[in-house]
């Protein structure tokens, strides 16, 4: 896929997730009295060019890339746990050997030090409600491992990073095919 292919997918199921009524979430018609929809729909198309670019650069400056973009268009956090999701596939979505969920593989595989300290950036820029704190490699301090050892400590309590340890099993296993069905 090209950046503006990867960057089209991204931004389209960002738009499809928040127009799918879910029960307590935002939707068309049902906003929050700090967020709207519209900041959604916003949101969706900010992160475009950074993800457009994953290819190009580090996983950890894409996520924070996407994130300081959404931030210009809200003041939410509407799509950190979307771009924490996204950005490692549009980096896998290069034209490289193998199959997504081994290109996958290998960029989860591949993370640095850096990419965890650009990650815990941007985290702490979508300022994420009942994010807490823990006792090791909290995102308030500078890690001190790679970005899939940090997610490791938090896969227990975190589906989003469980996702990072275990190579997009429930994207792989049970959404693909359900979409496919």
């Amino acid at each position: 896929m090209t950046g503006a292919e990867v960057a089209a997918a991204a931004q389209l199921a960002c738009l499809l997730e928040v127009s799918a009524p879910k029960p307590g979430n935002i939707s068309p018609g049902r906003d929050f009295h700090d967020t709207r929809y519209e900041d959604f729909l916003a949101s969706a198309v900010a992160i475009g060019p950074a993800l457009a670019a994953a290819g190009e650069r580090p996983l950890g400056a894409t996520i924070r890339a996407a994130v300081e973009a959404t931030g210009r268009w809200t003041r939410s956090n509407t799509n950190l746990g979307m771009v924490l999701l996204l950005a490692p596939l549009a980096r896998a979505a290069r034209p490289e050997g193998g199959s997504l969920r081994q290109r996958i593989t290998r960029v989860l595989a591949d993370t640095t030090v850096a990419d965890a300290e650009e990650t815990y950036a941007a985290i702490r820029r979508a300022r994420p409600g009942g994010l807490g704190h823990s006792a090791a490699e909290d995102v308030a301090a500078a890690p001190t491992v790679t970005l899939r050892e940090a997610m490791a400590l938090a896969a227990g309590r975190d589906t989003i990073a469980r996702e990072y340890v275990t190579d997009f099993a429930v994207t792989f296993e049970v959404g693909a095919p359900s979409l496919r069905a």
